[in-house]
């Protein structure tokens, strides 16, 4: 017999196209990476109950496409959410320049969410063009929770990641019902 759920937590996966958003929810997920994931059309849905601080958390992973033209659905996916993570390309600086949006779009539909900036394919240190001190800068400066680098290839930080944006979302959680 399955214990009920405490939480149903919905996280928002955000950022440009080819950042990683699906190859990283999918290595959470299923554990698993593939070279040969499509480009997001719309929405992909990841699903995954996990056991954190003795507590059963359901943790629906939305995957926005990261092509301009799906940002109209943003502000829709936005209503009920408990977290987002923005990701970017950690070997391609121009994947931050849609964050100010994207974030924009996120707290005004939902203030007060917790939103982590995640630097991704760290893995590919040679090819890197984005230092750890200047993503650290971006999310103080846009009022981010916190900001990690990882690796859906490798795993590094995956499920760090995820138990951290977890954690954010049970703080919130808890605030808002004293309220």
């Amino acid at each position: 017999m399955s214990r009920n759920i405490d939480y149903t937590f919905k996280i928002l996966m955000l950022g440009s196209a080819s950042t990683g958003k699906s190859s990283l929810s999918d290595r959470y997920v299923h554990g698993i990476f593939s070279e040969d994931i499509k480009l997001t059309v719309g929405v992909e849905f990841f699903v995954k109950t996990i056991e954190y601080q003795g507590k059963r958390i359901k943790l629906q992973l939305w995957d926005l496409g990261g092509e301009s033209r799906f940002r109209f659905l943003l502000p829709t996916y936005c209503l009920g959410s408990s977290g987002a993570i923005f990701l970017f390309d950690l070997t391609r600086p121009e994947t931050l320049l849609a964050l100010d949006k994207w974030i924009g779009i996120v707290k005004e539909k939902n203030s007060g969410v917790p939103i982590l900036l995640v630097g991704n394919k760290n893995d590919l240190d040679n090819e890197r063009k984005i230092p750890v001190d200047h993503g650290i800068q971006i999310a103080l400066q846009n009022g981010l929770v916190e900001y990690i680098e990882a690796s859906a290839k490798s795993g590094d930080n995956v499920e760090f990641l995820f138990q951290k944006i977890t954690e954010y979302m049970l703080k919130r959680a808890a605030i808002l019902k004293l309220q």
